[in-house]
């Protein structure tokens, strides 16, 4: 105020009175370009990111031609202008001309092909449409690709959140006969999404896979190599990121001192998860949902028996107790067949070598974890002292039994929500198949058992006295 005041006795009043009018029209300005920005906003906050996304495609291969047919919703199309009726629905007909924009910026540049490890040239866009909710024409593949033929929708009144978004790519393939990997990458579409893809031969035979997020390098028609790199590597990974696991062969060779019985109690413990695994890939494991929290529970149990044997046993009986590692090794079986189960589907034709190289990998990676943790334990052992080793084998006991009992507690209330998801089987044929799968399970397990007790037997030899015993 002091300032007007002075500026009025400073400056002669047209002066000011043009000074005023000036700083008014600029100051308007800036208000009416401030407001002609306010109705931008509107449509970018109607293209939020959707919180769950549902992807459905289909891929086929027809000679040097690969044909890849999706349906997303169209409210993933973000940073489109979709035109508006004055009631908020969507302009069917001048949306057609934007399709084929949101198609290349949100889908084409988004999926990957590889033939022979090089990439496929960008597709041509030769559909898109958009369907109402309850449009079944994805439910196969004959009729998705006869949907781009029908006519297009005319003057339906629905949001446009609702809808969804149709497309049809063409992919021209530099030989009929090379390996392609398709390379997805849809999970900037929405904050979860869910994605089913078929992939059609030329036979007709369908097998449809099915994930969360981006699912990395899907290779359309694996050869059995291509699956067991693949599996060795998955095998590898999950081993090393199961600590229930590696706790548990640590627990159990951590008091062994001889190599004989450490390697009798790593066999006993890989051909029991590995008859196990193959067994629960095969269909033989019960399919419940309380199965695989009753498994995670028997799963960290295990590890706190192990830890209390440790404690408690001498370390002679310790070194022999390969039929505790066979029975336990049985129940990690099932666990590992959890996560084999996830990414089965991407073997393609090739059960058997995904299987064999997955176990393959899950005894690299236990291999791995011993050649590291062993001589770190034989330092500590030695820097413990001559009559400390025992000290050392308690003390790592405690330790993995306390993360242990909390896994197995934690567990349990996860399985013990299952509780009323338990019914009483029906005495029918289903179950008496089921029976009859289990008995021959543990048929087999038995025997496989016996087996390896004649062949774990140390040979008692006749000792000469005088002679050097070699066996230590």
């Amino acid at each position: 105020m002091l300032y007007l005041t002075a500026m009025m006795h400073q400056r002669p009043w047209p002066t000011l009175a043009r000074r005023l009018a000036t700083g008014w029209k600029i100051a308007h300005r800036v208000a009416l370009v401030a407001f002609a920005f306010l109705p931008a906003a509107t449509p970018a906050q109607a293209h939020e990111i959707p919180q769950r996304v549902a992807i459905r495609g289909y891929v086929q291969r027809d000679g040097t031609t690969l044909r890849l047919l999706l349906r997303v919703p169209l409210e993933a199309m973000r940073d489109v202008d979709f035109p508006l009726r004055d009631d908020g629905s969507l302009d069917l007909v001048r949306v057609r001309a934007l399709l084929p924009e949101a198609a290349q910026v949100w889908l084409v540049t988004a999926i990957t092909i590889t033939a022979d490890g090089q990439a496929v040239p960008a597709p041509r866009i030769t559909g898109t449409r958009v369907a109402l909710p309850n449009d079944r024409a994805f439910a196969h593949l004959a009729t998705a690709r006869a949907s781009f033929s029908a006519p297009p929708l005319g003057s339906d009144i629905i949001p446009w959140q609702q809808l969804l978004f149709d497309v049809a790519l063409e992919y021209t393939l530099p030989s009929a006969h090379a390996t392609l990997v398709l390379h997805p990458d849809l999970a900037t579409l929405g904050i979860r999404t869910t994605s089913v893809l078929h992939v059609v031969t030329l036979n007709g035979t369908e097998r449809t896979l099915t994930y969360e997020g981006n699912p990395g390098a899907v290779a359309l028609d694996p050869a059995w190599y291509q699956t067991a790199t693949q599996f060795v590597h998955t095998g590898f990974g999950h081993i090393l990121g199961g600590l229930d696991h590696l706790l548990f062969v640590c627990c159990l060779v951590l008091p062994v001192r001889r190599w004989r019985s450490l390697v009798t109690l790593i066999s006993a413990f890989t051909v029991a998860h590995s008859l196990t695994l193959g067994a629960a890939v095969l269909g033989v494991a019960p399919g419940g949902l309380w199965f695989p929290p009753l498994v995670e529970v028997l799963i960290a149990a295990s590890i706190v028996w192990l830890a209390i044997e440790n404690i408690v046993l001498p370390e002679d009986r310790l070194a022999s107790r390969w039929p505790v590692a066979f029975v336990f090794g049985l129940v990690h079986g099932f666990g590992f067949s959890f996560a084999l189960a996830d990414t089965l589907q991407y073997a393609g034709g090739n059960l058997v070598s995904a299987l064999l190289a997955f176990n393959t990998g899950v005894e690299l990676g236990q291999i791995a974890v011993l050649a590291a943790a062993l001589p770190l334990l034989w330092v500590v052992r030695r820097y413990a002292g001559a009559g400390r080793e025992r000290l050392v084998t308690v003390v790592g006991s405690v330790l993995v039994a306390h993360s242990a009992w909390h896994w197995m507690t934690d567990r349990g209330e996860a399985l013990a929500a299952h509780r009323g998801a338990v019914a009483w089987p029906s005495l029918d044929s289903a179950f008496a198949l089921g029976a009859l799968r289990a008995a021959l399970l543990a048929a087999v397990a038995l025997a496989v058992a016996l087996a390896l007790r004649q062949i774990l037997r140390e040979p008692r030899r006749p000792v000469v006295p005088g002679t050097p015993n070699f066996s230590e």
